[in-house]
């Protein structure tokens, strides 16, 4: 069954409406408004990367084991799930402006109570609560996004979501620099959220302040049906992020068990990965601009499972390497994309619609690495990554499911 969305021009109660009051305003204040959002961008993904950073050193400090450790890191999707039902609402009712700023405050200060755990049960809460943070500014700073896309009339999420990319580099490349300073991990979260509190006391004022939409006027029903087109949106990023879930998870592993790669370049698929991903984003824009987003999300799914079905063929360190950096630009622009066709949904507010397709793609950054690791397991690992590789030839089916994608160029 299709689903069909119609091409219209935005009403007045539409999340994009608000539009029309920049369309007066100085081109450098409306750049001035997109570094603000890419800022925020970036200060999400380098508090994220900097935790991911000094693990190995908590984890000594804290004397755990690999399994204490697997146990204490579920706390993070734990917190992130019991938030995802509110994001959504807190940001609707109190400003995705507003909710950035706390919800990145928020974050910073989880961070800062993660250096300074000091026995199991804190180290998990601050977890716990690092989790829900994260969930909250997920949403809000992916509604300024949307509606700074809104602003400039053109494509420009994705280079927001390259933003978070460089983040992961930047934080990996300050751990390097901390640990070798020897620097202790409080005192490294520390100055990182002192930095990062600073980003936002010089950018707050920048972000866009949308008007709630009007609320309609016949009573709601208690229950209502989801919204279809936000659910085949989210079945289409939860195949993106079930790939790029793997990739984060294993595909060091890859190299090392199913390559045979030994010493440092143990790390050059996933850093191949990360590059390429990193780059397409920076480059997604542009690519919307001149095929459209219908054809760049087809290219896409199709890179990710021809990448992933070359990696299992043919298992040597060059293909596997190229192979690597294909699924890189697959998953590179398929949130972002995502992300900003349900954010225009008609007569619903852009935080909801993330919170929607968000709760149904996050189930697959979950599952997936586990049930790789079952998978192979009883199997082996390339057939592990063989099954995984349909899910970008199902994007692009989806594609086809969903006409807002055609709507939207």
């Amino acid at each position: 069954m299709n689903v069909e969305v119609k091409n219209s021009t935005p009403q007045p109660d539409s999340p994009i409406a608000y539009r029309k009051g920049y369309k007066d305003v100085k081109a450098s204040y409306l750049n001035r408004i997109r570094w603000a959002v890419t800022l925020f961008y970036f200060s999400m993904g380098l508090n994220f990367a900097t935790w991911a950073s000094r693990i190995p050193d908590i984890k000594r400090a804290l004397n755990l084991s690999e399994g204490d450790l697997g146990t204490i890191l579920f706390c993070i999707p734990v917190g992130q799930m019991c938030m995802m039902a509110f994001s959504g609402r807190i940001a609707v009712k109190y400003g995705s402006h507003r909710t950035a700023v706390f919800g990145l405050s928020f974050y910073i200060a989880a961070l800062m109570l993660l250096g300074l755990s000091q026995d199991q049960w804190q180290l998990s809460l601050a977890l716990f609560f690092f989790g829900i943070s994260s969930n909250l500014t997920n949403i809000s700073v992916n509604t300024q996004g949307i509606l700074t896309e809104g602003v400039f009339r053109r494509p420009v999420m994705s280079s927001f979501h390259g933003a978070w990319s460089t983040a992961g580099f930047t934080g990996a490349l300050i751990g390097i620099l901390m640990k070798g300073f020897k620097v202790e991990p409080y005192l490294h979260f520390i100055i990182v959220g002192v930095m990062l509190w600073g980003v936002i006391f010089f950018n707050y004022k920048y972000l866009i302040k949308a008007k709630r939409m009007a609320a309609p006027k016949e009573k709601k029903k208690r229950f209502s049906k989801p919204d279809t087109v936000l659910l085949w949106l989210g079945a289409m990023s939860f195949c993106c992020m079930l790939s790029e879930g793997i990739m984060f998870d294993w595909s060091g592993v890859y190299f090392t068990d199913v390559i045979k790669v030994d010493g440092p370049l143990g790390v050059l698929g996933y850093a191949s990965f990360m590059a390429m991903m990193a780059t397409g984003r920076f480059m997604g824009d542009i690519v919307v601009r001149k095929i459209g987003r219908k054809k760049m999300l087809i290219i896409s799914g199709c890179f990710i499972s021809i990448g992933l079905y070359t990696a299992v063929l043919l298992p040597y360190i060059v293909p596997a390497t190229l192979a690597f950096m294909m699924v890189g630009l697959g998953v590179s622009t398929v949130v972002p994309s995502v992300y900003s066709i349900a954010g225009r949904r008609p007569g619903m507010e852009p935080s909801i619609a993330l919170q929607t397709v968000s709760s149904v793609s996050f189930l697959g950054f979950m599952l997936g690495p586990p049930v790789i690791g079952h998978v192979a397991h009883a199997t082996s690992l390339r057939i592990s990554f063989a099954i995984i590789g349909a899910f970008g030839f199902l994007i692009a089916f989806l594609v086809y499911k969903v006409k807002a994608i055609t709507a939207e160029g």
